[in-house]
């Protein structure tokens, strides 16, 4: 077991598993540095999610190894690498998941009472994150009141008010319009090199991936490079123009 490079906050190697027996990683690899916006790109059923929960430690690889900070995550226990979640990551899903019974302020400062912050500063840092991501005057609302892009926004705020090293974003615009979609991402990124945290974004939207400092891509659980040739080439089929390839790496 060889340790990771010392610039890279997040480290997997050689990541394999199986849903049922169906290969949903297949020996991907990657490193993230710290204070990165790193885009993981891919249609849907490439592997993105998966890849998010192994290194998050929601899912132990079957076979391959994940670091955090040069501490080997798959070697983890369950308790210790929930306190890990807790403590040192964020997540947003695709669809904001608050709690309906508590208000816009008491979801946001969720994170902070569970590791056991009294209500006070708890409330105050909410109440920071919130108007940062100009949803402060929404605070005393139930999320049945707010739009699905004013509820991923709180989402955003309770993955950060804990001053994460990591959020971890698993398509966080796929249930908003268009319209919605570039600027919650902007005001996550905008938030996130703000207080340099690492953010891994999964997403199959390429205007999304824009906003990454770089991009990764799989395809049907690896991970490849897209190689596009030049134009007046002709492909396989005889036709000239522009072509694509997908080589795994």
């Amino acid at each position: 077991m060889v340790a990771p490079p010392d610039n890279d906050v997040l480290w997997a190697r050689a990541l394999h598993f199986s849903h049922s027996g169906s290969p949903a990683l297949t020996g991907v690899s990657l490193g993230v540095r710290e204070g990165e916006i790193l885009a993981v790109t891919g249609p849907r059923g490439a592997g993105k999610t998966t890849l998010l929960k192994c290194l998050s430690g929601q899912l132990l690889a079957q076979q391959g190894e994940v670091w955090f900070n040069s501490t080997p995550v798959h070697t983890m226990g369950p308790i210790v690498r929930e306190r890990l979640r807790r403590d040192r990551f964020g997540w947003i899903d695709p669809e904001p998941a608050l709690v309906p019974e508590l208000n816009v302020w008491e979801n946001t400062a969720l994170p902070l009472m569970l590791r056991g912050s009294g209500r006070r500063p708890a409330k105050t840092a909410a109440h920071e994150w919130l108007d940062r991501l100009d949803v402060g005057h929404l605070a005393r609302k139930r999320p049945h009141a707010l739009v699905m892009a004013e509820r991923q926004r709180v989402a955003i705020a309770r993955a950060l008010v804990h001053a994460p090293n990591v959020v971890f974003a698993d398509e966080p615009t796929a249930t908003l319009h268009r319209a919605d979609r570039v600027h919650v991402l902007r005001t996550l990124t905008a938030a996130a090199r703000s207080h340099a945290i690492t953010v891994v974004l999964a997403t199959h939207d390429s205007e999304v991936s824009a906003l990454a400092d770089r991009s990764v891509s799989l395809l049907d659980g690896r991970r490849v490079n897209t190689v596009h040739l030049p134009a007046g080439l002709t492909d396989v089929g005889g036709t000239e123009g522009r072509a694509a390839c997908s080589l795994s790496v």
